[in-house]
């Protein structure tokens, strides 16, 4: 059976390489510290839109070009929407294309690995918590910044994976103090699984995709199902329906000072 094709070229913020049952996805905005924008978000629901249709595709690799896997949410477009429609309107349709990016993440019927190095904050860091394994360099620093930028930390449901992955009391000390915390940390509360050299990254990549791609497709949707499943369960109300919302008020609020 031909490999299905995937997105690639008309893409402007993702270079997207298949490699038989793995897509690469690399975040393609160095210049801004691949920045998470609305043309990002729209590409990435393109992608991951075409991974879900997929019946031969066992393992996608996020990663980011250049010096950082990503430096956040690109802040200077909230600003600009808010200017474009006083309502928040457009930063609300933003809101809710990052939770539909991470929910299209988390519930990918393939493995999904994050590939991390140099800066990962915020809204990167939010991307990265959507996938099933993550492995850093050990130069890798990691921040959760938005209290200090006057914003909730209400980006695609990270702070319920956030919440879940690793646990309250660590997360509430991150978030209140939006200081910066090395691999090291990272891999011992729980946001990477493993931490390596920066030389090492690929190989630990491929560590992990090569059992994976002699997996059974169904047998990996059913348990890529049952995982997000079980998650659910031990959830009362998926608050991360309010995030949009909370996005919009607190940035309003900020960029009317």
């Amino acid at each position: 059976m031909p490999e299905q094709p995937f997105p690639a070229g008309d893409l402007k913020t993702l270079h997207v390489e298949r490699d038989g049952g793995v897509l690469h996805v690399r975040l393609n905005r160095p210049e801004a510290g691949n920045a998470v924008d609305v043309p990002m978000l729209d590409d990435l629901l393109t992608v991951l839109a075409a991974v879900h249709d997929s019946t031969d595709l066992r393992v996608l690799v996020l990663s980011g070009a250049g010096d950082d896997f990503c430096q956040g949410g690109a802040r200077e477009e909230f600003g600009t929407l808010l200017d474009e429609d006083p309502t928040g309107a457009g930063l609300h349709a933003l809101g809710g294309k990052a939770r539909r990016v991470c929910e299209a993440l988390a519930t990918a019927p393939v493995a999904t690995i994050a590939r991390l190095h140099g800066k990962v904050i915020g809204a990167g860091l939010g991307l990265a918590l959507h996938c099933d394994l993550r492995v850093a360099a050990d130069g890798t620093r990691l921040r959760l910044p938005e209290l200090g930028l006057g914003l909730p930390t209400a980006w695609g449901g990270a702070l319920q994976r956030l919440l879940s992955e690793v646990g309250a009391a660590r997360i509430r000390e991150l978030i209140l103090t939006t200081r910066i915390f090395d691999a090291a940390e990272a891999e011992r509360i729980g946001v990477a699984h493993r931490v390596v050299p920066d030389t090492e990254l690929d190989k630990v990549v491929g560590q992990w995709a090569k059992p994976l791609l002699r997996r059974s497709p169904a047998a990996l949707r059913s348990t890529k199902a049952l995982l997000n499943a079980y998650a659910s369960a031990a959830r009362q109300g998926d608050l991360t329906l309010l995030d949009a919302q909370l996005l919009t008020f607190s940035a309003a609020a900020h960029h009317a000072r």
